[in-house]
């Protein structure tokens, strides 16, 4: 059994909720990385999304885009990413560790050769925001080989017999984009109307299903896992550590901002 598959096991005989924090690799600082993956673990992270910095991240609103240019000017391309991941194993043999980015850097590698080197790292899942499903089967394959998961993207807009082939194909999560437009846009958030449509997956994905874009806080991370298996929260996050002067203060800070959110899903 996978970590992740092995981790929502155990938050289902518990009655919880995964909570899974996003984080750019090498924001604020190529040192705070590391540091700011072991605070969330020990704020109560259940998995952790860390994001590969990348040039063109069209998914994502200002503050990713912001943090993933200010990650590619320290250096924080993909090898050095697998790096951080490698160091983070050294103490936590246990999270589940998903690299979250764009097809670019992992094609220019090879769908095999990444995903050794991904799994060798420590890597346990990949979602790549623009990879449709009905050209995944190399990928798949190849991840397949390594146990890699490819996690998978539903939106608002994604039509019925696309669901159908999302929910038969989901491995580790299915990731519930809650409204159709970027990362960091709260004001769009809705639990109420994303509501139908998790249940609706939930009832058809072989995978458990997580909401994510636009959880800024402990009240909206509670209201959306209220028919979902997990929320992802990743810009408000990003946001309250990108000025943090040095990596204790990044994981002190990221540490406190998740905590409350942690709190509000045992507590809902």
């Amino acid at each position: 059994m996978s970590r992740i598959d092995a981790r929502f096991a155990a938050l289902r005989a518990s009655g919880r909720k995964a909570l899974i924090p996003f984080v750019t690799a090498g924001d604020p600082s190529l040192d705070a990385t590391v540091p700011v993956m072991r605070a969330l673990v020990d704020a109560g992270a259940d998995i952790l999304e860390l994001g590969v910095p990348f040039s063109d991240p069209m998914a994502d609103g200002p503050t990713i885009q912001r943090s993933s240019e200010r990650a590619l000017a320290r250096g924080a391309g993909m090898a050095w990413v697998l790096d951080a991941v490698r160091a983070f194993r050294a103490t936590d043999a246990t999270t589940p560790v998903v690299l979250m980015g764009y097809l670019n850097p992992v094609d220019i590698r090879g769908p095999a050769a990444f995903a050794a080197q991904a799994c060798e790292a420590g890597v346990d899942g990949v979602l790549l925001v623009d990879l449709p499903p009905e050209e995944a089967g190399e990928y798949r394959a190849a991840f397949d080989a390594q146990g890699l998961a490819l996690i998978l993207l539903a939106s608002p807009t994604t039509d019925a017999t696309r669901i159908e082939t999302l929910c038969a194909q989901a491995q580790g999560y299915l990731y519930y984009v809650s409204f159709a437009g970027v990362t960091g846009a709260s004001d769009r958030l809705d639990p109420t109307q994303a509501s139908a449509r998790l249940r609706t997956l939930r009832q058809a994905s072989r995978a458990p299903v997580v909401a994510g874009f636009g959880i800024r806080d402990a009240a909206g991370a509670a209201a959306m896992a209220a028919d979902a298996d997990g929320v992802v929260v990743g810009s408000a996050l990003v946001a309250e550590i990108a000025d943090a002067a040095d990596p204790g203060e990044a994981a002190r800070r990221a540490g406190a901002f998740l905590a409350p959110l942690r709190a509000a899903l045992d507590a809902a």
